[in-house]
This record gives C-alpha cells, sequence and structure tokens, in this order.
C-alpha cells in the first residue's frame, strides 16, 4: 500500500500576498480555484515539484488569525530542499527573503534558517548527499 503526504496547511492573512510572496520563493502557483467570492483553492509549490504542495488556507476566525505566522509554536515549520545551496540562498537574499542567522554546515549538509512573510520559520537544507 503507498502512501504519501500531498498537502499541507499554511495559514495566511491574504491570498495574493501569499502568492506574491511564495513567488519570490521561486514556487509556483499550481491551482487557484476560486470556490466562493471569499475563498480560493491555492495550492502552490517549489518549480517543478507537484507530489507535495502547500495548500495556502485564508485565516478566517479568531483563533486561525492568532495562529498565522505561529504553525509550529516559534521552531521550524517547514524544510526547504535545494540541490544548490548557495546559488539559492543569494536568489533569496536577491529577493529581500529575511535569514534569522548565517548559513552553517551541519553533518547531514548545509543549512540556514530564514522566516516567510509572517513570521514562521523555514530551514533552507542541501544534504551532504547531494554535496558529495
Amino acid at each position: 500500500m503507498a502512501q504519501s503526504l500531498a498537502l499541507t496547511s499554511f495559514l495566511v492573512h491574504d491570498y495574493d500576498e501569499a502568492i506574491t510572496f511564495f513567488k519570490r520563493l521561486h514556487f509556483e502557483v499550481l491551482e487557484d480555484t476560486r470556490l466562493s467570492p471569499e475563498k480560493r483553492w491555492i495550492r502552490v509549490a517549489p518549480q517543478g515539484q507537484s507530489s507535495s504542495a502547500l495548500l495556502l488556507a485564508r485565516a478566517v476566525t479568531l483563533e486561525q488569525q492568532t495562529q498565522v505566522g505561529k504553525q509550529a509554536g516559534g521552531r521550524v515549520a517547514f524544510f526547504l530542499h535545494t540541490d544548490s545551496f548557495w546559488e539559492y540562498y543569494d536568489l533569496l537574499q536577491d529577493n529581500g527573503i529575511r535569514f534569522v542567522e548565517a548559513p552553517r554546515k551541519e553533518p547531514y549538509g548545509m543549512v540556514v534558517v530564514f522566516l516567510d512573510l509572517y513570521g514562521n520559520r523555514w530551514d533552507l537544507v542541501e544534504t551532504q548527499a547531494t554535496t558529495t
């Protein structure tokens, strides 16, 4: 029996500002379907990656709104892998992405933590396997 993780909900205040941010990460919009005047079904993913994606979920209730930017309680919430760490790091810097530390070498590879538009922490990782 095969299984895969297809979507992860990503809480946003506004669909369009989130799309703009993810384009700065060089993500692509896989789908943007209007479900009602207020609700859209929007999937974004790194370019060329369609088997798993983020579902942009607009926070509607007060409880949801208070959780935007706190999806992992201050820990790293998302792990973005690359096969070209320095090239992608430079691209993100050029696109104004906020880093909370300098890149560092770990036993598993290169890593740096950055923040998304709401303050969620992300790891940018190039694993050792891709660097050898």
